[in-house]
């Protein structure tokens, strides 16, 4: 079988989507599902930081809708917050240094909800961390969220007061940290989240808070999928089936 590499794209549903946030912007997006079945859970993604690069084709998130549909039953959600650009267009609005991106998170969990999309997880990186760290929990009863996972929390915009609400709402919550992270490595992050007794604080070796190299998206890949549906994991390797091979300028099939 062919081997899965990194512009290794898999079969599934990809749809443009359209969210309108409570203050009237209009945002970009992607709903990627499986081709063949219904979704066994969902994950909403917040990408990193706007101003620095960070948008909904970051190259984690956009890997994960490559790959999750197909090889774990996931559906993926990404979308731009406001004011951020990538190849499916600009959403609407100004950064906010995640206060009114708390806003573009609750149309996002809204989407899912109307679209019945089963059991979502919210993902963020990096700066999307903060966003759900700060805001997930205001839109928990409604939407019914199962948990969240951080990848490379830098712990920028969030404050004690949220790390202790995420405490009192019981609702796991998994930290993936990257051994050589610029920000938050692991020894401080279990320190920081120590607060959250459910938390679960991973370390990943040799990995760096941009998660470059196949080596540390396909670690990052699995301890996502081990969260949010632990039969799933490890993810395999190889794929029977037709594949793309992405690139910036051509896309060619195998």
């Amino acid at each position: 079988m062919p081997e899965i590499v990194a512009n290794s794209v898999l079969p599934a549903l990809r749809l443009p989507i359209t969210l309108r946030t409570a203050d009237g912007l209009t945002l970009v997006g992607e709903l990627a599902k499986p081709l063949d079945r219904p979704p066994i859970a969902s994950i909403v993604c917040v990408h990193p930081l706007p101003t620095a690069a960070g948008m909904m084709d970051s190259h984690v998130l956009r890997k994960m809708a490559w790959r999750l549909p197909a090889l774990a039953h996931m559906a993926i959600v990404r979308f731009n917050t406001r004011g951020t650009t990538s190849a499916a267009g600009t959403s609407q609005g100004v950064f906010d240094e995640g206060e009114a991106e708390g806003l573009d998170l609750a149309a996002a969990l809204q989407f899912v909800q109307q679209a019945d999309l089963p059991q979502p997880w919210v993902l963020g990186w990096s700066f999307g961390t903060d966003v759900i760290l700060k805001h997930a929990l205001q839109s928990r009863t409604e939407q019914g969220i199962q948990g969240a996972i951080l990848l490379s929390p830098p712990l920028r915009f969030s404050k004690e007061s949220d790390l202790d609400n995420w405490a009192d709402s019981a609702l796991p919550l998994v930290a993936l940290v990257p051994e050589l992270d610029d920000y938050l490595q692991p020894p401080e992050a279990r320190e920081r989240f120590a607060r959250v007794p459910q938390a679960r604080v991973v370390g990943v070796p040799g990995a760096k808070h941009l998660w470059v190299g196949e080596k540390s998206v396909s670690a990052v890949l699995n301890l996502i999928v081990a969260s949010v549906a632990p039969q799933l994991a490890p993810l395999p390797r190889a794929w029977d089936g037709p594949m793309e091979r992405w690139s910036d300028l051509t896309q060619t099939k195998s």
